[in-house]
């Protein structure tokens, strides 16, 4: 598998250098124009003039129901409401939003005095959370705009007022990192309010950054893995601009805060786009900032003997296991994700636990990977080659034998090699499934209940 080269800026589409990519799902029926020549001007958007709005009488069933009544009640209270970000791009793209968010220009002080089932979070970033049942939240934001000068205080709370500046609907869109999240949703009129161009971006199915890409991306370096989650995960093409701009600051991650790395590598994996998010990540050179020994591994095609192929191999095997099953263990992802070159490490050495601790102590450092993790990847990597090998042992009897059995399940299938030990194993390991109280017919009433402690006669066994 040969790299792409990745400092060109040809195409918005330049990750299709990547072979074997579905085809994008096609998106819903909606009314929407591409912008014209005399769109609107950066200048006169955040003057708050540049508003379009797009009809798009998205479907009922597909928008969250106490979302709904969260921006239903606000509005009756004499507020502005809207579906905001995320939720609103899935459903324009075609997809089902985990989350529904609501942005309004209610304090959120207003917003609890409104609303039993509420609670207000954060220091930094107050942010009003509607409880419902099965720990729905629905996360309600006041519209805020960055902070200028004179919001700008010499004191101890800077932070707090500095990150709490509130504003208007526009100032809140300008604020976003690309254009397809900077758009909010009007329930009543079943229009898209647009001040940053997403629409068009939406249809284009493209990631464009809402000002410089440069200057975005230098303010939050993290913002470059968030365009490959983005494009990852819904399939989206990048903006030429913007994607050399990702070549051009990718250093800048080292400087970013680690953890929120290391969170955003999961979320690169755990949504089913591992394949993807990881040769994008290898593409435009961010994987020799955060994960230089992955990045070092694939690069070396000639002394790893295939190596890149069967790792994006296994990446496809991981998103196929998480659609199917849904999310892995993290320790499942991180081993998954770097076991190739901690194989070559550990490869020929008498003291396997040392090689895979040199290995690991600087990824550790480098990601704030969390002792948990690094921890159960160790062991792991004890456990796989002597599970491949078929030397079980004790190992059936620790709480990560089966995680070990995923790994080594997906590092198998990558090598062509059969996997139905490993499904044996796995059936004798998992407990078997509780059996169910058999019925009376006809018997006392109160079974039907269905957690009640069966009514219905139901006898030990």
């Amino acid at each position: 598998m040969a790299r792409s080269s990745y400092g060109i800026g040809n195409s918005a589409m330049r990750r299709r250098s990547n072979p074997d990519l579905p085809p994008p799902p096609e998106l819903p029926s909606f009314t929407v124009e591409a912008e014209p020549d005399d769109a609107p001007s950066i200048v006169e958007r955040h003057a708050g003039t540049g508003l379009q709005r797009h009809d798009a009488p998205l479907n009922d069933d597909s928008i969250d129901e106490d979302a709904a009544k969260v921006v239903r009640r606000l509005e009756r209270a004499g507020y502005q409401a809207y579906l905001v970000g995320g939720c609103v791009r899935d459903l324009l793209l075609a997809g089902r939003p985990k989350d529904f968010d609501v942005a309004t220009n209610a304090r959120p002080d207003d917003v609890r005095a409104l609303f039993r089932n509420c609670r207000i979070i954060g220091r930094r970033f107050r942010l009003a959370h509607v409880l419902f049942g099965q720990g729905k939240v629905v996360e309600v934001a006041t519209f805020r705009r960055n902070p200028t000068d004179s919001d700008v205080e010499d004191d101890d709370d800077l932070l707090i007022r500095s990150d709490n500046v509130f504003g208007e609907a526009h100032e809140d869109a300008l604020r976003r990192d690309f254009t397809i999240n900077a758009l909010f949703y009007d329930l009543d009129r079943k229009q898209v309010l647009d001040w940053c161009g997403g629409m068009p971006d939406i249809l284009a199915r493209n990631i464009r950054t809402i000002g410089d890409p440069t200057v975005r991306f230098r303010e939050d370096p993290v913002r470059i893995l968030r365009a490959i989650k983005f494009a990852a995960r819904l399939d989206l093409g990048i903006d030429p601009d913007v994607y050399d701009a990702m070549v051009a600051q990718r250093a800048e991650l080292a400087r970013a805060a680690r953890p929120r790395i290391f969170e955003e590598i999961l979320r690169l994996m755990r949504a089913g786009a591992s394949h993807r998010s990881m040769w994008l990540l290898w593409e435009i050179g961010a994987m020799a900032i955060l994960l230089p020994e992955l990045s070092a591994f694939l690069d070396d095609e000639e002394a790893t003997d295939g190596g890149s192929a069967r790792f994006f191999r296994k990446m496809s095997l991981l998103d196929e296991k998480t659609k199917e099953s849904g999310a892995l263990d993290d320790i499942v992802l991180m081993t998954t994700l770097l076991y190739e070159p901690l194989e070559e490490a550990a490869s020929g050495v008498r003291d396997v636990v040392g090689a895979v601790n040199d290995f690991l102590d600087p990824v550790i450092d480098r990601i704030a990977m969390p002792r948990r993790i690094a921890d159960g990847i160790r062991r792991i990597m004890f456990m796989v080659p002597r599970i491949i090998a078929g030397r079980i042992g004790r190992f059936a009897r620790t709480d990560l034998f089966l995680p070990a059995l995923d790994v080594a399940e997906l590092v198998l299938a990558s090598r062509g090699k059969s996997t139905s030990a490993i499904e044996t194993l796995r059936r004798e390991a998992m407990p078997p499934a509780p059996r169910q109280p058999s019925t009376r017919r006809g018997g006392g009433g109160g079974g039907g209940g269905g957690g009640g402690g069966g009514g219905g006669g139901g006898r030990r066994r």
